[in-house]
């Protein structure tokens, strides 16, 4: 049984690879990545993204000035049009996968019931 579970999770991969949404993502990632100005400033954006995010997790308190550099720096990234294509097709991708994850957890849902 869980042969054939990993064997639709590794056809499940195969499908997202091949989904329109993945291949949008990947050709605006790739156009980002050889854009030097544009990765310098996506590498930022994401730098930032992670430094708030694992001090958010480690139960640090973010200052104020760290909000308003992280709202700066998204303003300055949305107003780059290879940024924000990427940007939109991130949540393109993102969609899918909660709705993947719904239907695989779908079952789990049946048995117990859904979360009120």
């Amino acid at each position: 049984m869980a042969n054939n579970l990993q064997d639709a999770a590794i056809e499940l991969e195969k499908a997202i690879r091949e989904s329109n949404e993945y291949q949008s993502l990947k050709d605006s990632y790739d156009k980002v990545n050889a854009d030097p100005s544009a990765k310098s400033m996506f590498d930022n954006f994401r730098n930032i993204q992670i430094q708030l995010q694992q001090k958010q997790m480690s139960g640090q308190e973010i200052t104020q000035e760290e909000v308003d550099q992280a709202q700066k720096t998204v303003a300055l990234v949305q107003q780059h049009e290879l940024i924000s294509k990427l940007m939109a097709d991130e949540q393109k991708m993102s969609e899918v996968i909660t709705d993947l994850n719904k239907t695989i957890m779908k079952p789990l849902e049946d048995l117990y019931g859904a979360a009120e």
